[in-house]
């Protein structure tokens, strides 16, 4: 079933569907091939969305196999330089043909049959490796190997919904970075935009891999920017969901308990709003989830896209009330010029709406919530199975002969497994963070705030800098949910992103007011891979 990453990828031998249209393409259009040929791929499902995807399946123009097939050609010519998955999923064409087949035998399919998606390494799937991105349990670096003996809730629900998993992707150990993949034992994932930048992290193989055609949607997850840092640095919109909106059960935790969240990575804001449709809600796998009961749109998480979302919106801006960070020269202006755009939609904007409350400074001293840690890894561990390598805590460390950094927090002494984890200060900390946040959209009118997602532009790979999100630490110690969205290019090319974040549960709310300046703007550019030498 498992098919390392490492391994030739072995094709049909046949001539491909991406083969077939590029031929067509240049015999219709040869000028065009001419001009292109140098500089963009021909890759024939390049951008492509859920819509136009699954309007071409209905159409008959081709099958879910040819489809995969394409994806799985283009991988197998770049990911060698790109590094975004840890494991592939063998048996891809073959469920893609179970679509197929049951496309003709006209039955019903779930909203995303025959959609090629990635999982980040981080999320359960039965019967492939779980390392954590830590080497002591990669099997190929001569670790243990743990073999979950089900699915993640999030990821069965994609199973259900017809989605075709194309592989896993890199994580850095334990998830514990923001900004790259540099600690995993697979080495550095690249950033499809540009290869001499940070990917963002710890989602960086999923954003690789979704900004890269490598698959059209991606699972991310986030403790501490994991989802938005990687979008923003990859030209892609994320969406970090509410705390409890989307189980996390049968996900590697850092605050299973407190902060970690599960969403997606996509290349347009319609299409992660369909990925979370399928995602979210309620499961007995995960209880924190009955807090999403009552609070999920009837209609789903789409009913709000359109294209005057804006008009007559109240929008709070960046400012030192939020953050004592001053945005780089560059910055201000490309935010400056979003600013404009947003109020050329019909949008009010507000000047540095949490001036003179406490926001800030709370934050500045907050419990993190991730002295869960131990006892979160305790669950993840168990949930297993009865026949996985390693139960508990105390045989992870006893039998790889090594304690994880991110135990660090209990100086040596592990909290006994059979207690509870302390988590008041923390508790404190969230329930004045969001009675701010709702005292300051109450008191402003607002509908949202509307951030640069980073202060600075992307950091070279090289330069071991992190990335400046302005959001990170606010946004997951709230439990709020954000989006984000392109806003067009630093002068090096690196991305700028917008984040739009509100209230809790207010996913519809941000999704229509970001589809709104994706769709008045249009800043995302397809990125142009580059081969391996």
């Amino acid at each position: 079933m498992i098919k390392n990453r490492h391994s030739s990828f072995v094709f049909p031998n046949r001539l491909s569907l991406a083969l077939v249209l590029t031929l067509a393409f240049t015999l219709l259009f040869p000028l065009a091939s001419a001009n292109a040929a140098g500089t963009a791929s021909s890759f024939p499902f390049e951008e492509i969305t859920l819509d136009e995807l699954q309007a071409g399946y209905k159409n008959g123009d081709y099958t879910t196999e040819q489809v995969v097939q394409a994806y799985l050609d283009r991988i197998g010519t770049y990911e060698s330089n790109y590094n975004a998955f840890t494991t592939m999923n063998s048996k891809a064409l073959e469920e893609a043909r179970d679509i197929d087949r049951r496309r003709a035998a006209g039955e019903t399919l779930g909203s995303l049959a025959g959609v090629p998606i990635v999982i980040k390494e981080a999320v359960d799937m039965a019967g492939f490796p779980s390392t954590m991105g830590w080497a002591p349990l990669s099997k190929e670096k001569g670790g243990i190997e743990l073999i979950p003996e089900k699915d993640a809730p999030v990821v069965a629900r994609l199973k259900a919904a017809g989605a075709i998993i194309i592989g896993r992707t890199n994580i850095p150990a334990f998830s514990s970075s923001g900004t790259s993949a540099s600690t995993s034992w697979d080495g550095d994932t690249y950033n499809a935009v540009d290869r001499k930048l940070v990917p963002g992290g710890s989602s960086s193989g999923t954003a690789t891999a979704v900004s890269g055609n490598f698959a059209m949607l991606g699972i991310a997850e986030e403790t501490g920017g994991s989802i938005q840092n990687p979008a923003a640095a990859q030209n892609l919109v994320g969406i970090k969901p509410t705390f409890g909106l989307v189980p996390n059960a049968g996900v590697v935790p850092l605050g299973g308990s407190t902060r970690d969240v599960i969403g997606t990575h996509a290349r347009t804001v319609r299409d992660a709003a369909l990925m979370l449709n399928v995602i979210a809600g309620y499961t007995h796998e995960d209880p924190k989830t009955v807090a999403s009961i009552g609070n999920i749109p009837e209609d789903g998480y789409t009913y709000k896209l359109n294209n005057e979302e804006l008009q007559g919106k109240r929008i709070g801006l960046y400012g030192p009330g939020w953050r004592d960070q001053s945005l780089t020269p560059e910055t201000e202006a490309l935010y400056d010029r979003a600013i404009e755009e947003l109020k050329a939609q019909g949008a009010t904007v507000v000047t540095n709406p949490f001036a003179g409350t406490d926001f800030a400074a709370t934050v500045k001293s907050a419990a993190n919530g991730i002295d869960s840690v131990y006892y979160d890894m305790e669950d993840y561990l168990k949930r297993l199975g009865p026949n996985a390598a390693i139960h508990s805590v105390e045989e992870l460390i006893e039998k790889t002969g090594e304690t994880p950094s991110v135990f660090d927090r209990y100086k040596g002494k592990l909290p006994d497994p059979d207690s509870q984890p302390d988590l008041s200060a923390f508790i404190d900390t969230r329930t004045q963070l969001l009675q701010i946040i709702d005292d300051v959209m109450d008191k402003y009118d607002l509908d949202a705030f509307v951030y640069p997602q980073m202060f600075k532009e992307t950091p070279l790979l090289s330069s071991k800098d992190n990335i400046g999100a302005t959001t990170v630490s606010e946004i997951n110690l709230a439990g709020v949910p954000l989006v984000t969205v392109p806003a067009g290019y630093y002068k090096s090319g690196a991305p700028f992103e917008l984040a739009f974040t509100g209230k809790m549960w207010s996913e519809a709310d941000l999704l229509g007011m970001a589809y709104d300046y994706e769709q008045a703007t249009k800043y995302r550019k397809a990125p142009v891979l580059v081969k391996k030498p």
